[in-house]
């Protein structure tokens, strides 16, 4: 997902206001060095980013130490919840005082580019061979590489092994059998299937892999391809094989409903893992979400954050950040790093040795595999889109349209936006 915090999001148009605000003011610091110099330590880089849980921001300064060292650097983070990145960045671009590596979630980074508020990568000397296309795809603006991650993360099919075992019901492979395995797990107080339907980045992201594996096309949500996925989710609640309360609940909340054994099977993904492990009454492993038919794909959503170098002007610090930003992501501190926070490398390689390291994780390491940028097709309209979808699914599980007239609802929706 786009960052396993859940907290409130800015409606799509203040939030897509407030990124173009940030990267027009990082323009201008570029074109105006006099005014935007503000003489930092030249010996000390600076980060911003979400790294609020004390765990991963301990975790992060002991990597962001071990590189910085390298360099004869002291890097320093400056954390905000995820919601706030955005406007935490917009105010330090306003006073000059913008960090030196800005990381950002991967969905807001083609706002940022497309008024050249950030630095090419390449140019800069940061590796990129090796790194997934989705990796690649999600740090990139129209063709051009402005954001690498460490990890990603993806969604997969977590399963009650008990449940499963004593239901006699194999682990689902297509549409039909998710179906069926549903409803033969459906008993007393427990569904059969759990999964996030709220009207935000929780639900979209839950969503997108059974309406991109249906034929979805988020640029044109009213050819009616992703009905099918529309109709799989309806189906699912209206047979009582997955609860109604799914429009409210985030992925959180179906983490718990897994947990308190009340679903048999739920979509999430990897940040879930530490709260899995933490417990000993629920037995799980992780498939792949199941496919519309036998022999098909799953396409799922990739998600996490990318590291950018803003366009501020200071090209020698530029140059440094981009060299501790090449050895936060070799091969070797990719795989430390996934395992630090549960989360699957970008390098090909780095995450073929963290699959083999972690099998129990496989699942979600095959996912991420194949999985691409929800940005790719529509870069800095997603925030639109993102809504439409949500007001799509919303409606249809509620009951106040069709699944085919949602989608040419959501269609108008996202044109009266764009215009």
């Amino acid at each position: 997902m786009p960052n396993p915090r859940h907290t409130p999001r800015p409606t799509p148009g203040r939030r897509r206001a407030a990124l173009l605000a940030v990267a027009s003011t990082l323009t201008l610091c570029a074109v105006a060095l006099t005014g935007c110099a503000a003489s930092p330590d030249p010996h000390t880089l600076t980060v911003l980013n979400s790294a609020t849980d004390t765990a991963e921001h301990a975790q992060n300064q002991k990597f962001f130490d071990r590189c910085g060292a390298e360099y004869g650097l002291k890097v320093r983070q400056t954390s905000v919840p995820a919601t706030q990145v955005v406007s935490k960045a917009l105010r330090m671009a306003s006073s000059h005082s913008l960090t030196d590596i800005l990381e950002l979630d991967g969905s807001d980074l083609p706002a940022f580019a497309a008024t050249s508020g950030l630095e090419p990568l390449k140019p800069l000397g940061v590796d990129t061979a090796g790194l997934s296309r989705g990796a690649l795809s999600m740090g990139s603006f129209q063709g051009t590489f402005y954001g690498i991650a460490r990890s990603v993360n993806s969604l997969a099919l977590v399963y009650n092994t008990d449940l499963l075992a004593r239901a006699r019901v194999p682990v689902p492979r297509t549409w039909d059998e998710l179906l069926s395995a549903a409803k033969r797990l459906t008993s007393g107080k427990t569904y059969g299937m759990a999964f996030s339907a709220t009207p935000d980045a929780d639900g979209v992201y839950q969503f997108l892999p059974f309406f991109w594996s249906s034929g979805g096309d988020e640029a044109h949500l009213n050819d009616l391809k992703g009905a099918a996925a529309l109709n799989l989710w309806k189906t699912l609640i209206s047979d009582g094989s997955a609860s109604s309360a799914a429009v409210t609940w985030t992925q959180q909340d179906v983490n718990d409903q897994f947990l308190a054994g009340r679903a048999a099977m739920m979509v999430n993904g990897p940040w879930q893992v530490p709260a899995l492990d933490a417990q000993t009454k629920i037995h799980w492993a992780v498939a792949t979400i199941p496919a519309p038919t036998a022999g098909g794909s799953t396409q799922p959503p990739i998600g996490g954050t990318v590291m950018t170098i803003p366009r501020t002007g200071h090209r020698d610090r530029q140059a440094l950040a981009a060299k501790v930003i090449d050895c936060l992501n070799t091969e070797r501190n990719q795989v430390a790093w996934g395992e630090a926070v549960n989360n699957i490398p970008t390098r090909t390689a780095a995450a073929a040795e963290y699959r083999k390291d972690n099998p129990k994780l496989a699942g979600f390491a095959d996912a991420v595999a194949t999985a691409r940028s929800r940005t790719a097709l529509v870069g800095a309209g997603w925030p639109g889109v993102q809504t439409a979808l949500a007001q799509a699914f919303q409606s249809v599980l509620t009951g106040s349209a069709a699944p085919e007239r949602a989608l040419r609802r959501a269609q108008a929706s996202v044109d009266a936006a764009s215009k």
